[in-house]
C-alpha cells in the first residue's frame, strides 16, 4: 500500500544557531528507513509527469520504486542511466520548480521528495559500493571540453561512454567549476564533487587544469592539436556590478570573488593563504541563490548583522524557497523593496554604509515581474562595513574575443542551438551558462547531454 501521508518525511538538519557558525552540511540526509517511507508516497503514475519536469529525464518513478523496495544500488544505477551527477543534483537542483512541481501528490499535499531521495540514493551508493567504471573501447577520435562545471562534466562523461578520448580544459587549479567555487560547503560538500570527478577519470577522461582557453590556447589551436570537436561549457564567471558610486571602495566584493575565496580557497580557515575580510555588518545585494549563499557564508564568518538588500518583494525572489527559509532561520535580515543608490566610504577608502531607497512595485517588465519604482523621499543609510554584489554574472569574454567566427549575443553569451548546442563555428558546440547566462546546474547538465549526442552524430557523419 502507498504511504498516503500528505507531507514529506522531514529531513534531519543542524540546528540554525549551530550551523550558522560552521561550514558543515546543513541537511543531514535520510536514513534508510526514512527513504523507504518517503519512497512509498510515490503513486507510480501511469503517465509519469515528474519525468517531463527533469531536464535530464531521470526515470524518477522507477528509481523511487527501487528505493521503496530497499534496492538502493539498483536505484542508483537507474538514476545514472541519464544523470551523471546524482549526489550533486539531489542537493542543488530546484526540484520544487521542476520534477516535484509536476508530481501528482502535490495536488492535495506536498510532492514526493524526489530530490531528497536522489540525494539519499547517491550518498548510500558512494558510501557502500566500491566500483570502478569500466572504460568503453576507444574509437580513436578526440573531443575537447572547455570547462569542468556541470555542463562540461556531463558532456565529457557521455562522450567517454561512447568511446571518445575526452580532454577537459579547466581554467582553475581544481576541477568542478561552479560546483567547487560557487556553491558553499554547507550546501554541497566538495568531497562529493571530487568523487564524481574521479568517476569520470575512471572512464578515461583527462583533465588539464590551469588552462585558460583564449589565453593559454585558442579554440583554433585546440583543433590544431587533433581534436575532432570542441564543447564549450565555460560558464558565466564575469561579475556584473550596479554601476553606482562607491563600488570601488575597500570592502566591496562581487559574490563571485567572495564565494570563490571561501569555497575554493577555504578563506574561512585561520591559516588561509588568501584570507577574506570578516565583516561585522554585511549587505548582500540580490535575491537569487548566489545572494543567499553569500549572506549565509558571511554569517558563518562571524558577522553580527547580514542584510539581503533586494529591490522587489519576496514573491519575486528567484532564490529557492529552501534557501530563503534556511537563511531566515540562520538570522539573515531581509530588507525587501529596497535598492542601493551608493556605497559610502571613509577618508581611507573603506566602506562605512550603503545609501538605499525604498521601492514599490509597478507594472510588469519584460521578465513578467512587476517593475520596482523608487519612492520619493525614502532615502536612508544602512550601516555596514562590507558590501557583496550578487546581481548576476556573464560569460568571460576571453573565448569570444579570440574566436572571431563564434557568434555571441549582446550579453556576451555564445549563440548555440537549443536542441544540439551547435554554434556558428563548425565542430564547436556550447551549453550551460556560457550560452544561457547564469542558470541552474541541472539545465547546464541537460545542455551537456544534448551536445554530447550531437557531437557523436557530427563526428560519425564525417567518416
Amino acid at each position: 500500500m502507498p504511504n498516503m501521508s500528505p507531507k514529506k518525511v522531514a529531513i534531519p538538519e543542524q540546528e540554525p544557531q549551530i550551523r550558522n557558525k560552521n561550514f558543515e552540511e546543513v541537511s543531514l540526509g535520510y536514513t534508510e528507513e526514512m527513504a523507504i517511507e518517503e519512497a512509498q508516497r510515490c503513486l507510480n503514475c501511469k503517465h509519469k509527469p515528474c519525468i517531463s519536469g527533469c531536464p535530464v529525464n531521470v526515470k524518477i518513478p522507477e528509481f523511487i520504486t527501487l528505493v521503496a523496495q530497499g534496492k538502493f544500488e539498483e536505484a542508483y544505477e537507474k538514476i545514472k542511466e541519464t544523470n551523471s551527477l546524482p549526489a550533486v543534483c539531489g542537493r542543488v537542483c530546484p526540484q520544487e520548480t521542476q520534477c516535484e512541481q509536476k508530481c501528482v501528490r502535490a495536488i492535495k499535499g506536498e510532492p514526493v521528495a524526489i530530490g531528497r531521495l536522489e540525494r539519499f540514493t547517491a550518498d548510500w551508493y558512494l558510501k557502500n559500493i566500491q566500483k570502478t567504471a569500466e572504460k568503453t573501447e576507444r574509437n580513436g577520435k578526440r573531443v575537447a571540453v572547455v570547462g569542468s562545471g556541470p555542463a562540461g562534466l556531463t558532456c565529457a562523461g557521455d562522450l567517454a561512454k561512447l568511446g571518445y578520448d575526452v580532454t577537459i580544459f579547466e581554467a582553475f587549479h581544481t576541477a568542478g567549476g561552479v560546483l567547487v567555487y560557487g556553491i558553499p560547503e554547507f550546501r554541497l560538500p566538495k568531497k562529493l564533487v571530487q568523487q564524481e570527478i574521479n568517476a569520470l577519470k575512471d572512464l578515461g577522461v583527462e583533465i588539464r587544469t590551469n588552462m585558460v582557453i583564449g589565453k593559454v590556447l585558442t579554440v583554433d589551436e585546440i583543433f590544431a592539436e587533433g581534436y575532432s570537436a570542441i564543447f564549450i561549457g565555460s560558464g558565466a564567471g564575469l561579475p556584473v556590478f550596479m554601476s553606482i558610486p562607491g563600488e570601488n571602495l575597500n570592502g566591496v566584493y562581487s559574490a563571485n570573488e567572495f564565494l570563490t575565496r571561501i569555497n575554493l580557497m577555504k578563506a574561512y580557515k585561520e591559516d588561509a593563504a588568501t584570507p577574506i575580510m570578516h565583516g561585522r555588518s554585511v549587505a548582500v545585494v540580490g535575491g537569487g541563490n548566489v545572494a543567499m549563499d553569500a549572506a549565509r557564508s558571511a554569517k558563518r564568518l562571524g558577522a553580527e548583522n547580514v542584510y539581503i538588500i533586494y529591490r522587489r518583494s519576496e514573491a519575486e525572489m528567484p532564490a529557492r524557497l529552501e534557501e530563503v527559509h534556511h537563511a531566515k532561520e540562520e538570522g539573515i535580515i531581509f530588507k525587501l523593496l529596497t535598492n542601493p543608490t551608493r556605497i559610502i566610504g571613509d577618508e581611507k577608502g573603506w566602506v562605512t554604509g550603503m545609501e538605499c531607497v525604498e521601492m514599490e512595485l509597478g507594472e510588469p517588465d519584460a521578465s513578467g515581474r512587476r517593475r520596482p519604482v523608487a519612492k520619493a523621499g525614502s532615502e536612508h543609510i544602512v550601516d555596514i562595513d562590507t558590501a557583496i554584489i550578487a546581481i548576476g554574472t556573464s560569460p568571460n569574454p576571453l573565448i569570444r574575443s579570440t574566436t572571431p567566427d563564434l557568434e555571441t549575443n549582446k550579453w556576451g553569451c555564445i549563440m548555440a542551438s537549443e536542441e544540439t548546442g551547435l554554434t556558428s563555428k563548425e565542430g564547436v558546440y556550447a551549453g550551460g551558462d556560457a550560452v544561457t547566462g547564469a542558470a541552474t546546474v541541472i539545465l547546464a547538465m541537460g545542455a551537456g547531454k544534448k551536445a554530447a549526442k550531437a557531437i557523436d552524430e557530427y563526428i560519425r557523419s564525417k567518416k
